[in-house]
């Protein structure tokens, strides 16, 4: 007779995208499915944490990180979206932006709490959340604006409804929320008192002369909302796991005692080195970074039409959601591995982004890689000359 696992064990799964990046190192293929940015690391970044590492700063830091970096992330989010943030009581740096959502989940949340997540989601905000004993409730957003229904949301809502966890901009479609729909959620939140936990990851990738617009800046969003990100991205070191919140400082207060239990801290030189970078990198290198992908997007997403893979085009983060209908195999999973072998490309599965079947017919793909490699892949995709879709199915692709 074996060691009896937690009921809690049986929420925690390996993710698709973990599985396909399993796949696609055993034909040593393009990982399209992990969220990793291929950019060089800046130099500030790196010369930062090697000084901090020469002048002894490899100790434990405070439970809520070091000074440094949360005076530098108050110091920017008051330069790009106007928002006075208190670097000494409402900012907690943590493990990645997932130690984030973890720690600030734990400090609002209680189990049979219901949580409301945008349908395609991120699936470590729905596996953390049925983890912590949470119920998940989700709402659909549909192509090809990926709006949200506001009467199904309404539907939604009960009693027990504690929270909404909004993406922006969204993985894996690459939505970007606009302002009067944050104002809507705004009154929303307010007329049913919900936690609104925005994950930002991303705010620094969005194309087509669109703006990111971090809910905590609409002022009845202001007190309830805990908004999540990092430098993972950005800076290109999601192995540095370096994350953050801003949120009230009661929340930053019981939140900081759940992320000093688990994580006890980020890695210390590496806190002082992403604040050299937030002080040292100009509006220029943001406004490259959004360039250069809008760039790879665009290419990537013209290799996905000319296989026949009609992509649904986002407008921000570095993913795109194509159809995968045409490829053949049963279900989402056998298509993404028929790509796979055809072409040595790895995507993820539609199932990793829905609670049903309704990705069956989906993958998702992360365009931001180097750009040899890049193109490396999009002539690998567009050699596939899947068979032509019929007229009704080209209409249809078209709208993607």
């Amino acid at each position: 007779m074996g060691i009896r696992l937690s009921r809690r064990a049986e929420n925690v799964l390996q993710s698709e995208i973990r599985a396909m990046t399993h796949e696609c190192a055993r034909v040593e293929g393009i990982n399209m499915a992990q969220g990793v940015c291929d950019l060089a690391i800046p130099s500030s970044v790196i010369e930062g944490a090697k000084a901090a590492m020469d002048a002894g700063r490899n100790i434990y830091t405070p439970a809520e990180g070091f000074i440094e970096l949360r005076d530098a992330i108050a110091a920017a989010t008051q330069a790009r979206y106007g928002l006075s943030v208190d670097p000494n009581a409402e900012i907690m740096i943590s493990s990645g932006a997932t130690g984030a959502f973890h720690s600030t989940a734990h400090a609002l949340l209680d189990p049979g709490d219901e949580v409301i997540l945008f349908e395609p989601y991120y699936g470590y905000h729905a596996a953390s959340l049925k983890a912590m004993g949470c119920r998940v409730r989700y709402v659909r957003l549909e192509p090809p604006g990926w709006g949200v229904d506001w009467e199904v949301l309404g539907r939604t809502i009960n009693s027990r409804t504690r929270a909404v966890v909004l993406s922006n901009p969204s993985n894996p479609t690459g939505k970007v929320f606009r302002r009067d729909e944050l104002e809507r959620l705004a009154r929303f939140a307010r007329q049913h008192d919900l936690v609104v936990f925005s994950d930002e990851i991303y705010e620094h990738f969005v194309y087509d002369g669109l703006t990111h617009i971090p809910p905590a800046s609409i002022d009845a969003l202001r007190e309830r909302t805990v908004t999540i990100s990092g430098f993972s991205k950005i800076f290109s070191i999601t192995g540095w796991r370096l994350g953050y919140a801003i949120a009230p400082p009661e929340v930053i207060r019981a939140a900081t005692q759940f992320n000093d239990l688990v994580y006890v801290c980020p890695p210390a030189p590496l806190q002082l080195g992403a604040a050299r970078g937030v002080l040292e990198l100009g509006v220029e290198f943001y406004r490259e970074v959004a360039r250069e992908h809008r760039l790879k997007r665009d290419r990537f997403c013209a290799a996905l039409r000319q296989a026949r893979l009609p992509p649904h085009r986002p407008e921000g983060a570095y993913y795109v959601m194509a159809d995968i209908s045409g490829v053949p195999g049963a279900d989402d999973r056998e298509r993404a591995l028929w790509i796979l072998e055809k072409t040595g490309v790895a995507c993820v599965p539609g199932r990793a982004f829905y609670h049903d079947d309704a990705g069956r017919n989906l993958a998702r793909f992360c365009f931001a890689k180097k750009s040899e490699v890049l193109e490396e892949a999009c002539d690998r995709i567009a050699r596939l000359a899947l068979p032509a879709r019929s007229l009704s199915e080209k209409a249809m692709g078209s709208k993607m």
